[in-house]
């Protein structure tokens, strides 16, 4: 009979803001999740937004669970992904604010879902919520889109990168991708 003899390390505590800084080295565009509720349209700035599948369509963001959006989601079916062009740090500095009632202050309209959205956004996605999960401080929220646009898909993309907004320096040159995964 052979016995395995295994050593089992203990993971050191990891820090927060070490991680924050690492996880900042990864590239993100910036959004607006919006909802509406009582007729009243909410908002605000996420960059924890990734598309999750093709078929169906579908599309996820993590929500801090001490966000405003939080409650307002828990009462809602329905979501906006507004992607945000460089020419909106403003804006996403006035949705990234605690007490913002940022869409008092910017063009928008509702569509499919009757979900506000940001009127001169790069491109908008109107989802349906299909789950919320759980996951940490955060709630992770999975909506199937059921309208899509792209008023603005000439404008560069506001994006996130070492904590701090801005724009891309120059468009990726290199060729179109399709990645496995």
């Amino acid at each position: 009979m052979t016995t395995e003899s295994r050593t089992v390390h203990q993971v050191p505590q990891v820090d927060p803001r070490t991680l924050r800084q690492v996880c900042g080295l990864f590239v993100t565009g910036v959004t607006v999740i919006s909802t509406g509720v009582d007729g009243r349209a909410v908002g605000t700035t996420v960059n924890s937004f990734t598309s999750v599948s093709l078929d169906p369509p579908l599309v996820l963001f993590c929500l801090h669970r001490q966000s405003r959006l939080h409650g307002p989601l828990q009462e809602s079916d329905s979501f906006a992904v507004n992607f945000l062009s460089a020419r909106q740090e403003d804006l996403a500095w006035t949705f990234a604010g605690r007490d913002s009632d940022g869409f008092s202050r910017v063009a928008h309209h509702r569509v499919a879902e009757d979900v506000p959205v940001i009127s001169d956004a790069l491109a908008f996605l109107a989802c349906r919520i299909v789950s919320r999960f759980p996951g940490g401080d955060h709630t992770i929220v999975l909506g199937e889109v059921m309208e899509l646009g792209t008023p603005h898909k000439r404008h560069e993309p506001l994006i996130f990168f070492k904590g701090a907004m801005g724009a891309l320096e120059e468009e990726p040159s290199g060729a179109h991708l399709i990645l496995d995964g």
